[in-house]
């Protein structure tokens, strides 16, 4: 089985675009989430989330190309050009061995939402004619796929919040198995639309501190009342090592191991004892043949919600015992929301870049610790060291867990 690396990425997200923005973003350590100026937010309980601010699709895409794709699409495939460009990757590997894996919860259905409106309002002529081009899932693998002209494996999976960690892990086990040499991979997520936006606010999931929304979302807080939604989309490029070494590539970090399981118990609530999520864990440990106690850094799913950062606190402790007091971990949704399948991605970029750069940052907002919250989740200032092993986890609607094992390079 083969070595697999980070040699790429991609982002477009609330604090940045780009590498070097993202990072800038990060050091910052200040919060994007605002009021909502998308659309009315009147009507909902929950009325702030983390938009992107700066992103004009001509400025990545050809105007043809950005008016035939939607919002969703634009971010996936944008991420996408970027992280190329930043691997350099200008046809080294014969395009059936280059792939694409993605992942979103909701693809195009804000823009769905949008075209509804208008065929109520000015009847069929009115809308996009390109509608059922994207309001599928996969629009944005395919999408990635044409332009570049990558004919090996094409998926984009729709598990919930854990769908861009899940296309990372899926990609980096094609490469490890010898079935591609590169893989694009990561997650797309364009919610913020009124009925999207609606659907999470009716079951109560969204923080509604409206008032101070740049203190909203609070993963591990005391005080946390429910994730703010986000939008945004992360892509990394994924090699067999021996290739980019050969090319003379930079190498952000190695993926080790990957896993996935489900609690199987209830479509919102995690199960209450963490017991799957820990497996997916230890799973991930086992496939990349590390010891829990090598792990230095976790990236916690850490979505501030009242009983997912309890569980994934507690599915921690199961695995690492009192080495869980000892580890570094952050939550990073207080800085850009929560993007729902995007996330995963985001986080796996900002784990490998925490392993490349020695530099891990803080969960924001974390002003009265839980106390059922009780590991060293990182506070405002970040922390400084090199780390040699790091976890990243996702877990999702329907009782989906995903990590991945990275390890610097």
């Amino acid at each position: 089985m083969r070595s697999v690396v980070i040699t790429g990425i991609g982002c477009v997200t609330p604090i940045g675009t780009g590498v070097a923005q993202l990072w800038r973003g990060l050091e910052a350590r200040r919060s994007a989430v605002a009021g909502i100026t998308r659309f009315d937010p009147a009507p909902f309980r929950s009325r702030i989330a983390a938009e992107i601010p700066d992103f004009r699709p001509g400025d990545h895409l050809t105007a043809k190309r950005a008016r035939r794709l939607d919002r969703f699409s634009q971010l996936g495939l944008t991420a996408a050009r970027l992280a190329l460009e930043d691997a350099e990757l200008n046809g080294e590997c014969r395009p059936e061995r280059v792939g694409v894996m993605m992942g979103s919860a909701l693809g195009g259905v804000a823009h769905a939402e949008h075209q509804a409106a208008i065929y109520q309002r000015e009847g069929l002529r009115a809308v996009d004619m390109n509608l059922a081009l994207t309001v599928f899932g996969g629009a944005v693998s395919c999408n990635i796929a044409i332009e570049f002209g990558y004919t090996g494996p094409n998926s984009t999976n729709a598990m919930s919040c854990a769908s861009g960690t899940i296309a990372v892990g899926d990609a980096f086990r094609l490469i490890r198995d010898d079935r591609a040499d590169a893989m694009l991979a990561g997650g797309a997520e364009a919610p913020l639309a009124p009925l999207c936006f609606g659907a999470f606010s009716m079951i109560r999931a969204m923080s509604t501190r409206n008032d101070d929304p740049r203190t909203a979302s609070r993963p591990f807080d005391r005080d946390r009342d429910g994730f703010v939604m986000g939008e945004g989309a992360a892509v990394l490029v994924l090699e067999a090592r021996d290739r980019a070494e050969a090319r003379g590539a930079r190498i952000y970090a190695e993926v080790l191991g990957y896993a996935l399981t489900n609690d199987a118990h209830h479509m919102t609530a995690p199960r209450p004892d963490g017991r799957e999520a820990a497996r997916a864990m230890r799973l991930a440990l086992d496939d990349a043949h590390v010891q829990p106690e090598e792990i230095g850094y976790v990236n916690a799913h850490g979505s501030s919600t009242p009983l997912n950062d309890v569980t994934e606190t507690t599915a921690m402790k199961l695995v690492f015992g009192s080495h869980a007091y000892r580890l570094t971990v952050s939550g990073t949704k207080g800085y850009y929301g929560h993007a729902l399948g995007a996330s995963g991605a985001i986080e796996a970029a900002i784990t490998a870049l925490a392993c490349q750069r020695g530099w891990y940052p803080p969960t924001l907002n974390l002003e009265h610790a839980d106390g059922s919250c009780d590991l060293d989740y990182l506070p405002e200032g970040g922390s400084a060291g090199t780390l040699e092993v790091a976890l990243s986890n996702s877990f999702g609607f329907g009782g989906v867990n995903a990590s991945l094992v990275i390890k610097r390079a």
